[in-house]
């Protein structure tokens, strides 16, 4: 396991490197590579919120050489951003909107990279002065005290959970993003505004705990989702809204064991999930491993390292000979994306967590 983990740990450096651009854009996975399978979805597409995973990750592996490349993409070439401070769905390389869905949890996200970038030199917060006030400004300007007055979508980007401007709901993860991600701007830069609406959001977050239901729902407000959703890990860690041992957190990821995890040990996205990643989705959606490592995380923050070495070796156990991290691993003949730059992200920094990134 300990050449693998050393095998795997190069892998991921090549994966992060090649899927950091000459123009500073961050791809979801880089299809020119030949190591990209035929038959795969094409991911040649910035989505922000992969590549502030990707940042944090590069810079574990002493990798500092994308993350301002990406900052200043960021702040020049998304279409509309600097007319609307809003972050969309995900972009072509250089720039146009790809799909125009407000995600807002991809801003959050996107500040709490920067600051990881940042904080071991505070003056340099000031670098990204614009690129920050131009985040969290698109969230407040947005947010209602309970809810964004437009639609939104959460980082599964499904069209028709969008979250509705008539009646008040919220995804949680979403808002647990951007609270952090605003928490942060208020400590970079300094904002008021930006720390009052972090504390409404919250405040939403933990309405969204539904004692009878046993786990926080993943859509709340008039209507509520109650569909366990693997995103909520994101509660605990980066978005730091939830302990990992708050007794409703913990009730929470054990709902989640009981309905969304198969194959003794894979973690899928959601209960129902049909999306596969290769355009048929007749099949039924296959376990993340990024979600895996997410959950590792976790149980590593936790104190449970037993179980964080469970949830992280049965990914590792079940990658081929090529050290390539897939978006989903299925138990049929599917592939779908491999690798996916976020996957090897999370695996980053779950191996940091279990101690094992020096």
């Amino acid at each position: 396991m300990k050449a693998k983990l050393k095998n795997l740990i190069i892998k991921s450096k090549e994966i992060i490197l090649d899927s950091a651009l000459e123009n500073g854009a961050i791809v979801a996975a880089n299809p020119d590579k030949g190591y990209y399978p035929k038959r795969a979805k094409d991911y040649h597409y910035v989505w922000p919120r992969d590549a502030g995973y990707i940042c944090v990750a590069a810079q574990m592996l002493d990798i500092k050489n994308i993350q301002e490349p990406f900052f200043t993409w960021l702040e020049d070439r998304p279409e509309d951003f600097k007319k609307e401070g809003r972050l969309f769905g995900n972009y072509s390389v250089n720039g146009p909107i790809k799909v125009r869905q407000f995600q807002p949890d991809q801003a959050g996200t996107m500040l709490w990279a920067i600051f990881e970038f940042y904080k071991d030199h505070p003056a340099d917060f000031l670098k990204q002065e614009i690129l920050i006030r131009r985040l969290a400004d698109g969230l407040t300007d947005n947010w209602r005290g309970k809810y964004f007055f437009s639609n939104t979508t959460d980082l599964w980007e499904e069209n028709h959970r969008k979250t509705s401007t008539k009646v008040e709901n919220n995804h949680t993860y979403s808002l647990a993003a951007c609270a952090h991600g605003l928490i942060l701007a208020d400590r970079m830069i300094g904002g008021e505004k930006w720390k009052e609406a972090a504390e409404q959001m919250k405040t939403q977050i933990d309405t969204a705990y539904i004692k009878k239901h046993g786990a926080f729902v993943r859509n709340h407000g008039k209507i509520d989702d109650f569909n366990l959703d693997a995103s909520l890990l994101g509660l605990v860690y980066p978005c730091q809204i939830i302990k990992p041992n708050d007794p409703r957190m913990v009730s929470t990821v054990k709902q989640m064991e009981k309905k969304i995890i198969f194959d003794d040990g894979g973690l899928h996205r959601y209960e129902f999930d049909y999306y596969d990643g290769e355009g048929s989705a007749q099949e039924g959606a296959g376990a993340w491993p990024l979600l895996n490592f997410w959950m590792s995380i976790y149980y590593s923050l936790k104190g449970n390292k037993t179980k964080a070495e469970k949830y992280f070796t049965w990914v590792i156990d079940r990658l081929e000979d090529d050290l390539l991290i897939p978006e989903q691993i299925f138990s049929d003949f599917r592939k779908g994306i491999k690798p996916l730059a976020w996957s090897h992200a999370m695996f980053v920094i779950a191996t940091k967590h279990l101690g094992y990134l020096k």
